[in-house]
């Protein structure tokens, strides 16, 4: 992983980010020798949302946020624990970045891609520089690593940089959509349809906020050896320096990723990640009116996420949970227990109580490390998690005669 210095040009910009619209990436005076300056147009007021007010178990609701949709998950458990319109499909933007990302991740991780492997920057691809389009700045014709290209897309949400290593993997933009409609659908994204690995507008293009969440979990799940690269700050490339958008990257030391996204049609939207002790949780706010605001509600639903929730263990990893019976076995019964550790995340001060579903009629033999049931944790007689039973010790299966004694008995 390459370190990146901290400068005061970042900073400059995440403080800037709330009367700017960031609809360009550039953050150099100068894009290149033989290109002309993009400057920003000044943000478009636009009226902010109802706010929409969330689902959540936790006593007195959860907070309004002027969104169309937005979302908080408990990444350890996938839980959503406040959401409102979770499921409607709207038009992701740049969120649609984070597959794009996740695809290059994956393709490394299974060798299909290297770092250092080259990707051509076609006409297509090339990016020609307007005040309306994120931009890498890869010059016409040229070629950049992959990791380059990964930051690319990450840190500046280069348009550019995603038409190349979507060629590049798949031939051209619409094939590369298919292998993006394939992960989504094996993730359980249920709402999502990708048309282009940019987020540029199409009307077929669209996205919800659970399934935004349920990406953000498998990037940081499976992508850890490139998770880093969603808190980089800054990236220089073709001597451009220019600044990652989120801007609580800047001001909460806690956030760690993931992606910003705005369109006209889409507005200004956030997926974030945050990790304060032993709990991580997922934010995603979809089209609100500024990149203030975006940032403002983030840090409102954050805030309440980790004032309203604990971490609870409801049983701990060594203890036995109960003997389950073993028919025909030398041992007449079982120790069950956690196959891991188990922790949910509940509203402070909820009580929970547990139960215990075996297998009906389980027989030897059984081998150590077999699924024989699974414990169901509840809270005010509603279900909110369970975890599977674990046999603990071998039972060989025993002789024909005490089998046939055991048989009679039975």
């Amino acid at each position: 992983m390459q370190s990146t210095k901290f400068s005061l040009l970042p900073l400059v910009f995440a403080i800037a980010a709330s009367t700017l619209v960031p609809s360009s990436t550039t953050f150099a005076a100068e894009r290149h020798a033989a290109k002309s300056a993009v400057h920003k147009k000044p943000a478009v007021e636009v009226p902010a949302p109802a706010p929409l007010v969330g689902q959540s178990a936790v006593a007195g609701g959860a907070p309004a946020i002027p969104a169309k949709a937005w979302l908080l998950m408990d990444f350890d458990s996938g839980e959503v624990l406040a959401s409102a319109n979770p499921d409607e499909a709207l038009p992701p933007a740049s969120l649609t970045k984070m597959m794009t990302s996740f695809l290059v991740e994956q393709a490394l991780r299974s060798g299909k891609l290297k770092k250092d492997d080259l990707v051509t920057v076609s006409q297509n691809a090339w990016c020609r520089g307007s005040s309306t389009e994120s931009c890498m700045y890869l010059p016409l014709n040229s070629q950049a690593t992959v990791m380059d290209i990964l930051r690319g897309i990450v840190i500046q949400s280069g348009n550019d940089a995603s038409k190349a290593i979507a060629e590049h993997m798949a031939g051209s933009e619409e094939g590369f959509a298919k292998l993006m409609n394939a992960e989504a659908k094996r993730l359980g994204m249920t709402n999502t349809n990708f048309v282009n690995p940019t987020g540029l507008p199409d009307p077929a293009h669209k996205s919800s906020a659970r399934d935004l969440a349920i990406l953000a979990r498998a990037i940081i799940r499976d992508s850890a050896d490139y998770y880093p690269i969603y808190a980089e700050r800054e990236f220089k490339y073709n001597g451009i320096k220019q600044g990652n958008r989120n801007a609580l990257l800047y001001t909460d030391p806690t956030v760690d990723g993931l992606k910003t996204g705005h369109t006209e049609e889409a507005g200004y939207c956030l997926v974030t990640s945050s990790k304060r002790n032993d709990m991580r949780l997922i934010t995603v706010i979809l089209n609100t009116n500024s990149a203030k605001a975006r940032a403002d509600e983030t840090r409102t639903l954050l805030g309440w996420g980790f004032s309203h929730f604990e971490k609870a263990t409801p049983i701990q990893p060594n203890a036995v949970v109960t003997n389950a019976k073993v028919s025909f076995g030398k041992a007449a019964t079982v120790a069950a227990g956690l196959g891991s550790p188990w922790t949910l995340t509940v509203p402070r001060g909820q009580k929970l109580q547990t139960s215990v579903q075996l297998k009906p009629d389980l027989e030897a033999p059984v081998t150590k490390g077999t699924v024989i049931g699974k414990v169901i944790a509840e809270s005010n007689g509603k279900p909110i998690g369970e975890t599977l039973l674990i046999a603990q010790a071998d039972v060989e299966r025993a002789g024909f005669m005490l089998r046939m004694w055991q048989h009679l008995v039975k």
